[in-house]
């Protein structure tokens, strides 16, 4: 659900689509993430409140279909904790049937708040942050002009846990190329480790027109993973994950970038979800329309 005329491009995680989208930014204020090209049109900015009340306004006639709404654009906790707060007010005040408010957060972003910005967010009704950790491993996160360390990303992390803020990570399979895959898997899992997210989404990269990481593999200065290899570090990651028997961490790989969907929940299906990806590696080692498959966007 959109009411928004201002335009542009609008994204929001899969489970987001019977959401109410209210774009409280303009943009990315980040930007430079050379894998992405999402928002490279969009001149950054934060909306007025009365850009952000118009749209309020015009969702409350369909209030009593409302129960979830997600902040947009790219990464909404780079707004002051008060706008935020002011913000969740007047959305608990406008939908009754409100039951979660979530957003995308850059790592940058949430190091900004401190824990007790945090905690009153998660008080106010901020329930769940979809966070783009996509790495745990220190080149792989240089290279893509991250913005941050490996030890930052999962200071971020461990913060959004520690706040009780649900916390969805999503990691990029393939982001390190073939010389970097093990080493990316390996960091990646023990990042994940030392957060203990509520979700982790695994995306496999997808090279779009536009982002410098496709302009490196055009000119033979990055080489991507075939499906099979997509698939292997899939299995490296999710075997070297060690997430404790309480954890319950829903994990997914069912993106449109994924090749084969997995869906289960860690560590309880750990070894179940091992045996699918060992299948997933058999089955694509098949494919031979390598134009198709490789996830290159024309």
């Amino acid at each position: 659900m959109y009411f928004d005329t201002a335009g542009g491009p609008v994204f929001r995680p899969p489970s987001e689509a019977d959401s109410f989208i209210l774009r409280v930014t303009m943009g990315c204020s980040h930007n430079r993430c050379t894998y992405c090209n999402m928002y490279r049109a969009v001149n950054f900015r934060v909306r007025t409140m009365a850009e952000i009340m118009a749209q309020v306004n015009a969702a409350k006639g369909y209030q009593k279909f409302i129960r979830r709404i997600f902040l947009a654009d790219g990464n909404a906790l780079v707004l002051v904790t008060d706008k935020l707060l002011e913000i969740l007010a007047i959305l608990k005040e406008s939908f009754p049937k409100l039951r979660r408010v979530s957003c995308y957060a850059g790592p940058k972003d949430i190091l900004s708040k401190t824990p007790q910005d945090l905690q009153r967010l998660y008080e106010a009704g901020l329930t769940l942050v979809y966070y783009g950790m996509e790495s745990g491993d220190d080149e792989v996160l240089s290279h893509v002009c991250k913005g941050v360390t490996a030890q930052q990303s999962i200071e971020a992390g461990q913060r959004v846990v520690a706040s009780g803020i649900k916390l969805s990570v999503m990691v990029i399979v393939g982001l390190a190329g073939k010389i970097g895959s093990k080493a990316h898997a390996h960091h990646t899992a023990q990042a994940i480790n030392a957060i203990h997210p509520y979700m982790l989404s695994a995306l496999t990269l997808m090279m779009y027109p536009g982002s410098e990481l496709r302009d490196e593999y055009e000119h033979g200065q990055f080489e991507i993973l075939s499906p099979t290899e997509s698939m292997g570090e899939l299995y490296e990651l999710i075997s070297e994950l060690k997430l404790p028997h309480e954890a319950h961490c829903l994990f997914r790989s069912n993106h449109i970038s994924n090749y084969i969907a997995l869906a289960g929940t860690l560590p309880r299906d750990k070894e179940r979800l091992l045996s699918e990806a060992k299948w997933g590696m058999a089955e694509l080692s098949t494919l031979t329309d390598w134009d198709v498959y490789n996830n290159v966007e024309k």
